[in-house]
């Protein structure tokens, strides 16, 4: 989790601008609905190379035999409706009615992107986050199935590799995203990392694709 000393600004607001403007300098919001807003940049970073994504034995074969489909930017409002559902069951801050507007606006200007994972035609878990340069900020997942967000993560990591990314931003430390293959780092590490990669060309489009059958992993 965050600690205070992590939170670096109050207040503001959600413009794109001011968003997209944040994200390139390692800051993110995270604040509950009712609170200002929040803007925090964590020390450590949780961090990813797209290329050395980890997948374990048992992700492998669920990999490989398939079953689902995946699509990119397909139903974005959907897996951020997903994603905000489960998590106001959960204690403490989250994504907000304002949160949720500023996302899709993002995603109707082609910097916020969605993963969406699909079993006989019902959305079963995904996840969405922010594209900047040839770094990804992971924002959310969610999972109706056993390791159907893993699954999409994975899958996110081999198209994002493909694509030249460099840097997954997982912003916060936990067991989870450990066992993806991510690791904390210090802040100062994270920034230098940002600042060489964010200043490649940011691709502002949907990335309209599909994915069916085992990836032979």
């Amino acid at each position: 989790m965050v600690s205070q000393n992590d939170l670096v600004a109050i207040g503001g607001d959600l413009s794109a601008e001011r968003l997209l403007s944040a994200y390139s300098h390692g800051i993110f919001p995270w604040y509950s609905e009712g609170e200002p807003i929040l803007w925090w940049s964590p020390d450590p970073r949780m961090v990813l190379n797209p290329s050395e994504v980890h997948v374990s034995r048992k992700m492998r074969r669920m990999l490989n035999r398939g079953g689902f489909q995946v699509t990119f930017d397909r139903e974005f409002e959907q897996v951020i409706k997903a994603c905000r559902s489960l998590r106001a069951e959960e204690p403490g801050t989250w994504i907000t009615r304002e949160m949720r507007d500023a996302y899709i606006e993002l995603f109707r200007l082609g910097f916020a992107h969605s993963v969406e994972v699909w079993r006989d035609e019902e959305l079963v878990g995904g996840l969405y986050g922010v594209s900047l340069g040839k770094c990804f900020f992971g924002e959310s997942m969610f999972h109706l199935a056993p390791n159907v967000s893993k699954y999409a993560f994975i899958t996110a990591c081999r198209k994002l590799a493909e694509w030249g990314f460099l840097l997954v931003d997982c912003q916060v430390p936990s067991d989870y995203l450990k066992s993806l293959g991510a690791q904390a780092i210090p802040a100062r590490k994270y920034l230098k990392m940002l600042d060489d990669y964010i200043g490649f060309k940011t691709q502002a489009r949907r990335w309209d694709i599909s994915i069916e059958g085992s990836l032979d992993w």
